[in-house]
């Protein structure tokens, strides 16, 4: 299977022709179909004999990519798109054909090199200190969830006294954070939000002080922050909240998987101010860094605590143990990893760090403008002034299931993606702006309709 034969060269053409076609034309919206639509249409694609390569390709040009929305498509405004960059995508060919494997500098020594630059870029972008590390991830909820493991096991070793260890985090945090309680089987303290939907510290410090004293047996062991609602794009007070999370002495750990990213652009970094307090960070490049999935990058204040929590031991495993070398596989939840910061590495390398900041302004820019032809539309009305690059606004008279018709009829009609949530029990539409392919013409086209 291995063997470059004269057949598996032409493939190699063919795959190379279709991604180089895939990135020099506008990206199809597409849509999904259903499994008995794609069963007609593909069959068993699995078969004793095999189809070939040519024949699978061709089934995936023509049928199951078709079924696939493309993320990266301008009009794609819906959760939280992807918008790699052609130097990411191209390079993530490279890493594929390069079967790298990123767990251990032994093995991957160049690439874990190359990681830690781009991780040391949004470190120091962060204000953090030069003996700060990490490593990439999954995605938000794995980085989120190992920060927090090793918050824990770092508090365990202080406290044998402690019957119950919770988490406090906004009401509004993503859910991540309370998938991270119940894999942890921990507790988690849901606080509630200043009516501008942020957290505050004296919101936080009472209710941490009150469960305290209401339960002298438990410990909170981590104040979450959120830089970025993935809903709205709110910011927290991160500079109060991490004054009340060490006045306390409890870990300050900050969800940033898609507003961090910011940390370039000028115009809003001080909106972050407090981000280099944290113990340990998270912020998604598939989001709106410009990355190909999957690129969560976990950063840690001091990353020895991180090693200590993570740290897999075995007899096969021991030759890698060396305390002069960066093994990213002693850092997260994960031992056999993919050099998946790599794609973000080559892109920032090449482009260089002002196109990056000049790129996130202008999805801002674009959100600005947004925001503004809402204000004007007569059946629209904007929920929240952003703050960064999600623009959350509702329709006038509708219900949710007025959105849904809506929202299935605009991708139906190849228009644009854009799914309904909610705000405050209501339901909402929001454009969530990180293309910079995305133009003020493509929010009008969208808008045109509702």
């Amino acid at each position: 299977m291995h063997e470059f034969t004269p057949e598996v060269e032409a493939l190699a053409k063919e795959v190379l022709e279709y991604s180089l076609i895939r990135l020099r034309t506008d990206p199809p919206l597409d849509g999904p179909k259903t499994a008995q639509e794609l069963y007609e249409l593909a069959g068993n694609t699995i078969t004793a004999k095999g189809l070939g390569g040519h024949e699978a390709l061709n089934l995936f040009k023509d049928v199951l990519a078709k079924a696939c929305i493309s993320t990266d498509h301008p009009r794609y405004l819906a959760f939280i798109p992807s918008a790699p960059s052609e130097y990411a995508n191209l390079f993530d060919l490279v890493v594929g054909a390069s079967a790298l494997y990123g767990g251990s500098w032994l093995e991957g020594a160049g690439a874990v090199f190359a990681e830690n630059q781009a991780l040391k870029w949004i470190s120091d972008l962060a204000g953090m200190p030069e003996t700060s590390g990490g490593v990439f991830v999954q995605g938000g909820t794995i980085g989120n969830l190992s920060a927090l493991v090793t918050a824990r096991n770092t508090f365990r070793e202080k406290r044998k006294d402690v019957s119950r260890w919770v988490i406090a985090a906004s009401s509004d945090a993503h859910s991540s954070i309370k998938s991270a309680a119940d894999v942890m089987d921990i507790g988690i303290l849901l606080i509630n939000p200043n009516q501008d939907g942020s957290l505050q510290a004296d919101s936080a410090a009472a209710a941490i002080d009150k469960y305290h004293s209401e339960n002298p047996s438990h410990q909170v062991f981590a104040l979450v922050a959120t830089a970025g609602t993935t809903n709205l794009g709110i910011i927290d007070d991160l500079e109060g909240l991490a004054r009340c999370a060490k006045s306390r002495d409890i870990w300050f750990h900050v969800d940033g998987a898609y507003g961090l990213a910011a940390l370039c652009a000028p115009s809003v970094r001080p909106l972050f101010n407090g981000i280099e307090l944290a113990d340990s960070l998270i912020v998604d490049p598939h989001k709106w860094l410009f990355a190909p999935f999957d690129a969560c990058a976990l950063i840690y204040r001091n990353p020895k605590l991180a090693k200590a929590a993570h740290l897999q031991k075995a007899a096969y495993l021991e030759t890698l143990d060396d305390e002069d070398e960066w093994n990213p596989s002693d850092y997260a939840i994960h031992l056999t990893r993919r050099a998946r910061g790599l794609p973000f590495w080559f892109s920032l390398a090449a482009h260089g760090t002002d196109e990056y900041a000049k790129a996130m302004e202008r999805t801002m820019e674009v959100a600005r403008d947004a925001a503004e032809q809402v204000r004007n539309h007569k059946n629209l009305k904007l929920v929240i002034e952003p703050s960064l690059s999600i623009v959350a606004f509702e329709r006038v008279g509708w219900e949710r299931a007025d959105y849904e018709k809506w929202s299935d009829q605009l991708l139906a009609d190849q228009i644009g993606f854009v799914t309904p949530s909610a705000h405050k029990g209501k339901p909402i539409l929001r454009f969530a702006i990180v293309n910079p392919w995305t133009k003020e013409s493509d929010i009008s086209a969208i808008l045109a309709t509702l």
